[in-house]
């Protein structure tokens, strides 16, 4: 079993700030690319971010300049900072995971809504 645990998100005025956190645990020996998704009612969910086991990011242009992506590999763990929120970015964000198997898992999603 493995288990894939988002957390950080909430409600934020625009402009404003967070940070998602995802941890990784269980039946996982190796990981890949660890990434952030998102979904906004009555749209398709969407790649928001990813992070390789080497370092190699890679951004939607919406959110380029504003959001960055870190991982600690030793912790098994992924984080989203997200700055200079806007109301479009609200959605629920879900944390992917791919296994040096190339499986793939996906956590629940943590709601995040900016919003004056």
């Amino acid at each position: 079993q493995v288990q894939v645990v988002e957390s950080g998100g909430g409600s934020v005025q625009p402009g404003g700030s967070l940070r998602l956190s995802c941890a990784v645990s269980g039946s996982i020996w190796s990981i890949n690319a660890m990434g952030w998704y998102r979904q906004a009612p009555g749209k398709e969910r969407e790649l928001v971010a990813t992070i390789t086991s080497g370092g190699s990011r890679n951004y939607a242009d919406s959110v380029k300049g504003r959001f960055t992506i870190t991982r600690e590999n030793t912790r098994n763990t992924v984080y989203l900072r997200m700055d200079t929120l806007k109301p479009e970015d609200t959605a629920v964000y879900y944390c992917k995971v791919v296994a040096g198997t190339m499986a793939q898992y996906w956590g629940q999603g943590t709601q995040v809504t900016v919003s004056s």
